[in-house]
């Protein structure tokens, strides 16, 4: 490495993390504020304050905004090297402008795998933690379904549960189905169902089980019955943005097991999978777009360069909020709604790449 390409790293990184440890500061003491009323009426320590929510808070903020602070950093520090004829300078002394982005997308590459990481390995650790505090002391996270709650355990398996108690693990009027084809093999019918953590089994009461076998039927009743089940509690209520708890792999057998079932929310966690993906990529469509619009020397300098810099990212993060809203509740495909704004932005990139001063 040159010393120009340390003297880009250490202007890209030391900016991208001093910009973005001054809004972490900025966002913990608005949340503060905010938060302040229920950490008094519920009394939370101050270890769990500081270090179950803050400390892990941190993460999660960092990743949110990381293409963001990417591209307002190169934007920043590029437009301040343009403005004081540096890179003039760097071109005029023989290096190329395709040499000189090296240093921004070894420093890119290095961002994007941070953020990588961070959306599927460590914040989905950090955020249990975090979550379990938020539900405890600030809101709660989980809500009971609607009742007349139906789910597709397998193929061909259907529950019914006319209300499920989500402080006891109880559910009231619990119906079973199986079909082959269309044609009903098996029902059961019972007065409640509760959940035994211990044993990890359903405990159905007061049952009446009927097999359909050709033109014979079997009916058989009683006060108890212990069981597994493909389902477990957390399948019967609503937990808000569940799936920031999962790593990557998991995420990756939660939605193989509720496409198996059916579920309807699956596509919530699609897109959530696609979207770590495409993030980090759009932290190098972001730094391309960047550094071919803030190096040419312009009337207004870095002023000019972030106010465009901003309205791009703006419009980004619109883009992506449209084409997400398409797949959730559209026909939109997942993996394209994460990638189409990535593949827009990068076309704007080598636009610009093409038209900036070489």
């Amino acid at each position: 490495m040159k010393t120009i390409d340390i003297y880009i790293i250490k202007k890209f990184l030391g900016t991208f993390f001093y910009a973005i440890s001054l809004l972490i500061l900025v966002v913990i003491i608005f949340d503060v504020s905010e938060n302040i009323d229920e950490f008094i009426d519920k009394e939370a320590p101050l270890n769990a304050i500081i270090f179950d929510y803050y400390v892990n808070f941190i993460p999660y903020f960092v990743n949110l905004f990381s293409y963001l602070f990417t591209f307002i950093s190169v934007i920043y520090f590029t437009s301040k090297m343009a403005a004081n004829t540096e890179i003039v300078a760097i071109l005029s002394s023989g290096i190329s402008f395709w040499r000189m982005l090296r240093p921004y997308f070894i420093s890119a590459i290095f961002l994007a795998i941070l953020s990588f990481y961070l959306a599927n390995f460590l914040i989905p650790h950090t955020s249990q933690t975090r979550r379990t505090f938020a539900n405890r002391y600030i809101q709660g996270l989980a809500k009971s379904k609607d009742e007349h709650i139906h789910l597709q355990m397998s193929p061909g398996t259907f529950v019914y549960m006319e209300s499920f108690n989500m402080k006891n693990n109880s559910g009231y009027r619990f119906t079973i189905e199986s079909f082959e084809d269309t044609r009903l093999v098996y029902k059961l019918m019972a007065e409640k169902i509760v959940w035994d953590s211990v044993t990890a089994k359903w405990r159905i009461e007061n049952y009446t089980a009927r097999t359909i076998q050709d033109t014979k039927e079997i009916i058989q009743k009683g006060t108890r019955m212990d069981t597994t089940l493909n389902l477990v509690p957390s399948e019967l209520y609503i937990k808000k943005e569940y799936y920031e708890e999962m790593t990557f792999s998991v995420l990756n057998h939660f939605i193989r097991q509720e496409e198996l079932k059916g579920s309807p929310e699956v596509v919530f966690y699609k897109m959530e999978k696609h979207n770590r993906l495409a993030s980090p990529f759009a932290t190098l469509v972001m730094t391309l777009i960047g550094v071919s619009l803030s190096s040419r020397k312009i009337r207004g300098g870095t002023g000019m360069h972030l106010g465009l810099g901003i309205l791009l990212t703006f419009a980004y993060i619109l883009f992506m909020r449209v084409t997400t809203v398409f797949a959730t509740y559209g026909n939109l495909p997942p993996p394209l709604a994460a990638w189409i704004p990535n593949f827009i932005f990068f076309f704007i990139g080598i636009y610009l790449l093409k038209t900036a001063p070489k």
